[in-house]
């Protein structure tokens, strides 16, 4: 029933069988990379070689015991693009809020993340939206993301407003517009990314922080 186990276990001793093997799992191998990546990826790409060294991993330290091997694929391949995007901190923010709870189920420090997730939900709930209402307000152009962390960056350094933001459950936006230079337009329509980033980054959430690095870069500057 389970033939496809069954024979990864047999050829981990076995060199030939092995590199068999992976050449066979090639497009599978791509097609979990490009998944995870949201993007096509080719054997040109860095995810590739990640993919394809955590292939090659999950041959050697599968246990038949723990379910398909498909699926450990699987498990380590994402892991470690993730890892990857995380330390280039090259991913657009729309995939960060995609994979924050995928995260969670994964890391070592899963527990944690998934308190903190839970935490900055509650805090959502204040402002009328949830944590899965960021994929469609985070900012995806290079611009656009740049702009959003210049108004994240601005309201950590004037606590008053984060006062105000959370008093009167909204965004400062003609304050923050008047200040910055943000356009009204692009602060409306990023608005609940803006306060979540905000809150995030203003409140005690080390690994949801993690995802924001670039506002980091900002605060910085």
């Amino acid at each position: 029933m389970r033939e496809l186990d069954e024979m990864v276990l047999n050829i981990v001793d076995s060199p030939e069988k092995f590199d068999n093997f992976i050449n066979k799992y090639e497009n599978f191998i791509l097609k979990s990379a490009s998944k995870i990546s949201k993007k096509y990826i080719s054997k040109n790409d860095d995810e590739w070689s990640i993919a394809l060294a955590e292939f090659s991993k999950a041959i050697k330290e599968y246990d038949y015991k723990k379910g398909s091997f498909i699926s450990f694929a699987e498990l380590l391949i994402r892991r470690n693009i993730i890892d990857y995007y995380k330390k280039q901190n090259k991913y657009n923010s729309e995939i960060q809020v995609e994979w924050i709870e995928d995260a969670a189920i994964m890391e070592d420090n899963s527990h944690n993340l998934k308190l903190e997730i839970q935490s900055i939900a509650e805090v959502f709930k204040n402002y009328g939206f949830k944590f899965n209402n960021l994929i469609k307000s985070s900012p995806k152009a290079k611009k656009t993301k740049v702009a959003c962390a210049k108004a994240v960056a601005y309201l950590l350094k004037n606590p008053i407003l984060i006062e105000e933001m959370r008093n009167k459950k909204q965004l400062c936006v003609k304050i923050i517009k008047k200040n910055v230079g943000i356009p009204r337009k692009t602060l409306e329509r990023h608005r609940k990314y803006i306060i979540a980033a905000t809150e995030i980054m203003n409140g005690d959430y080390p690994y949801l922080s993690e995802y924001l690095g670039y506002i980091k870069e900002e605060l910085e500057i």
